[in-house]
């Protein structure tokens, strides 16, 4: 049987199931919008007993610690398959990058798995970040 191109796109968008993308938009919003919100009552709790700068820095390590946690517990996989993308924005996200690749191939060792393998996928966020604060910060110097 042979088609033309646009016959095989009628043919793929007839047997296609309907994307249910609102509700996909609807949950990554609500979810990535939680942990935001996670995010701003840990700053306000630790507001209280520490100066603000502080206060921040534990709260991006409560949250780390809390992705690791979920992650390594199972827990943050289920919530990615029902939020999508709303799981990947926050720093919540990084953290699961790291520690998925070091759970899953700790079987090969300590440093040929574990700490290899955790930077696969959050190595290229490191050094774009810190590359991309380098020429920021380059900028910004010769720009004052």
């Amino acid at each position: 049987m042979k088609m033309s191109k646009e016959e095989y796109g009628e043919y793929v968008k007839k047997h296609q199931p309907p994307s249910p993308m609102g509700m996909d938009v609807l949950r990554a919003f609500l979810v990535g919008g939680l942990i935001c919100v996670l995010g701003e009552l840990l700053t306000t709790l630790y507001s209280r007993f520490l100066p603000a700068e502080e206060a921040g820095t534990l709260c991006s390590v409560t949250l780390i610690f809390l992705g690791a946690l979920l992650t390594g517990l199972g827990v943050y996989d289920d919530i990615a398959r029902f939020a999508g993308a709303g799981t990947l924005v926050p720093i919540t996200g990084f953290a699961n990058a790291m520690v998925s690749p070091a759970l899953e191939f700790k079987h090969e060792g300590l440093i040929t798995g574990t700490a290899s393998k955790m930077f696969s996928i959050a190595g290229p966020v490191i050094v774009y970040g810190v590359s991309a604060s380098v020429v920021y910060g380059l900028i910004y110097w010769i720009s004052t």
